[in-house]
């Protein structure tokens, strides 16, 4: 009889780094997914651990650390006996923690795989993104317990270059009175930051007698810089200074279209909402669509012409039904009304014939669109495939231009449910800085699902339609890109941003004050 050799399990210690999701390592991506249970420590940040349980096993389970060292590794090498994969993941990296070296050291001496996954210390890490460089003999430690610091140490080092320390905001005054005790200039600037990394990062300057006061109001873990470097955040600082952050947006729109608008304004340093306006379903009888398929495989139209990225979705559905894919398209011509909608089209490996150089809407489609001719279009038929309540302007402008068009229904747009009743207040009470509309159907279902944005939201819009119905719903349109596409509109609303602020900072104080320019860009001034 021969018996099956129990599987053995890993172990990994993976450092965080400091909090953004952004700066974990590959390898410790590749660990987390892979994991059967994460223990977590207190000091990674929520955020941190929302974005890797999105792309961790469904199974996985995650628990917080708890007890002292061993009682962590108990629970690590249990895992590992048991054939399954665990991690210990930590703020910043792994060996800045004396307790988790401890925890490595007790693994170590069982028969346990085990590896150690380096993260940016959060010191480090943190003043990089507080635009506090560390030149010369630098000293960056994650402190645990500011007991155990050489307080002479860190003196002498600030003299020779710069110190930062990662400690918990209620050891502010020990390591004030400790620097001071120390002979360090009570004048030597400090800067403070809070939620490190993260989309409120906040940083103060001041002194070393007065950081504890100016850093009031600061909790949990916090960076403090000290020495010439940071004298130079005024230049340097870019984290707090992107274009729009801090500012809460909301992106109303379908659920599977909001991630890449809200990736674009997390990249200037928005905090997206996203509230879900249309819910994109089946057409209702789906002959419609049967019919357009075959015709496609038969060679009965000259173009298909596709005007969002919900009908390129539909289409290739239905081929995946039938069991077709991209070659069935071949000697059929592919127009799309913008760059969005032809991404999602060369996603499925063809190139668009025609993508409007000018503006991206029914309009600038029909401007570059040719008139049919019956000697170099034997074929004159066009398959427009699109939502149940598009607007008329592009098929009766091709049937002017001679072509027949076969306004096909692809999917349909119904109202989402209404977001929960926290969001709809700071919807109506201008709990946002600005709100992006992609068309008009998301204008018209926000007010119908949550009532309309407050006066002193920033209202952007994608183009001139999704404008007028804005107009019509009585809403100030601020800001629409000159070419209608999610990048330009997201790159627009921080060309804005950048102009409120240099506005603000041309004001005199006095009149900063009483300025009607609302959100975080004001805020700073006042």
């Amino acid at each position: 009889m021969t018996r099956t050799r129990k599987p053995v399990g890993r172990i990994a210690f993976v450092g965080a780094g400091p909090g953004d999701p952004g700066l974990l390592t590959r390898r410790a991506y590749d660990a987390l997914v892979d994991a059967d249970q994460v223990v977590y420590d207190r000091g990674v940040p929520e955020s941190l651990l929302d974005a890797v349980r999105a792309q961790a096993r469904p199974d996985a389970q995650f628990t917080p650390a708890e007890g002292v060292p061993g009682d962590v590794a108990k629970v690590l090498i249990s895992a590992a006996r048991s054939g399954q994969n665990a991690v210990h993941l930590v703020a910043g990296d792994p060996f800045g923690h004396d307790s988790v070296v401890k925890e490595v050291q007790a693994v170590a001496r069982t028969a346990a795989h085990f590896e150690v996954v380096p993260g940016v210390g959060q010191a480090e890490g943190v003043a990089t993104y507080a635009g506090v460089p560390l030149p010369g003999v630098r000293t960056a430690a994650d402190v645990e317990d500011v007991t155990t610091l050489d307080f002479d140490a860190l003196a002498a080092a600030v003299g020779r270059g710069s110190l930062a320390l990662a400690v918990d905001a209620g050891d502010l005054a020990a390591v004030r009175d400790g620097l001071l005790a120390a002979g360090i200039d009570g004048t030597t600037g400090v800067g403070v930051t809070g939620d490190g990394t993260g989309d409120t990062q906040y940083t103060t300057t001041s002194t070393v007698d007065s950081f504890v006061a100016a850093a009031l109001g600061f909790t949990g873990r916090v960076v403090l810089t000290v020495g010439e470097g940071v004298g130079q955040r005024d230049k340097l600082s870019w984290w707090e200074n992107r274009p729009l952050y801090g500012w809460k947006v909301l992106v109303p729109r379908t659920k599977e279209q909001a991630g890449a608008m809200s990736a674009r304004l997390r990249a200037y340093g928005a905090i997206p909402c996203e509230v879900p306006t249309i819910a994109v379903e089946p057409p209702r009888t789906p002959a419609q669509m049967e019919r357009a398929v075959k015709g496609l495989v038969d060679g009965r139209y000259a173009w298909v012409i596709f005007t969002s990225v919900n009908a390129v979705r539909a289409v290739w559905e239905k081929f995946a039904e039938h069991g077709l894919d991209a070659r069935h398209f071949g000697g059929v011509k592919i127009a799309c009304i913008g760059e969005a909608t032809a991404d999602a089209v060369r996603a499925f490996g063809i190139q668009p014939e025609l993508v409007p150089a000018g503006e991206q809407s029914s309009e600038g489609l029909l401007a570059e669109f040719s008139p049919h001719d019956e000697i170099l279009d034997p074929v004159g038929r066009v398959l427009l495939p699109r939502a149940d309540i598009a607007t008329e302007t592009l098929a009766a402008g091709l049937t002017e231009r001679g072509w027949e068009v076969d306004d096909v229904t692809a999917y349909r747009t119904v109202r989402a449910a209404p977001p929960p009743a926290e969001i709809r207040d700071a919807i109506k009470s201008g709990g946002f800085d600005a709100v992006l509309f992609t068309s008009s159907s998301t204008v018209r279902n926000l007010v119908g699902i949550a009532g309309k944005p407050h006066a002193r939201t920033v209202v952007a819009v994608i183009g001139p339609k999704t404008a007028e119905t804005a107009t019509e719903f009585g809403l100030r349109v601020d800001v629409q890109p000159p070419h209608a596409s999610v990048p330009d509109l997201v790159e627009a609303l921080a060309a804005y941003a950048v102009e409120l602020r240099e506005k603000l900072a041309a004001m005199p104080a006095k009149q900063r004050r009483g300025s009607k320019v609302q959100g975080p860009t004001a805020l700073r001034f006042r």
